[in-house]
């Protein structure tokens, strides 16, 4: 084999070695599963608050953990929950809780639907008080949710990587 056919042919495999590594791979979908990506959470409240941040989460609704990671990968905060019991760990500081909902209610300054997130980034639909849920654009990683009542009216954005 000559130099010339070999390095056409070694430029023909990474070709198709890229093209296969770029192609988005279908989201597997099951309980209990391992998610990561960004969300962005905005409070429309009298100064408007909001939280963008990535994010891994592991568990369930019933007992995992979620890290909230800074744009250059630093961890932010770390939630920590089972039944009966959730941890709140930002730097040094430590706050206990019986109510995961309590600690991310101070984290993120509104009521999340947890139970029904974990729905959502499996791509099926889940009730949440007062949210409504456009899971359209799953199949693409994207999650958009809102919530108008009761107020502050607030609009989490998700956009998943796995």
């Amino acid at each position: 084999m000559t130099l010339q056919v070999l390095r056409r042919w070694s430029f023909w495999s990474w070709l198709v070695l890229l093209t296969a590594c770029a192609t988005p791979q279908p989201k597997v979908s099951t309980p209990g599963a391992d998610w990561s990506g960004r969300l962005a959470i905005q409070v429309l409240k009298d100064p408007p608050e909001s939280l963008s941040a990535g994010f891994e989460l592991q568990g369930s609704a019933q007992s995992g953990q979620m890290v909230l990671l800074s744009p250059i990968g630093t961890t932010l905060a770390r939630l920590q929950w089972q039944p009966e019991f959730a941890r709140l760990e930002q730097g040094q500081q430590q706050i206990d809780s019986t109510s995961l909902q309590h600690l991310a209610k101070g984290l993120t300054g509104t009521e999340l639907p947890i139970t029904a997130l974990f729905e959502w980034m499996a791509g099926r639909p889940a009730d949440a008080a007062g949210w409504q849920v456009d899971l359209s654009q799953h199949a693409q990683g994207r999650i958009t949710a809102e919530r108008r009542l009761p107020p502050p009216a607030t609009v989490l954005r998700i956009a998943l990587d796995r």
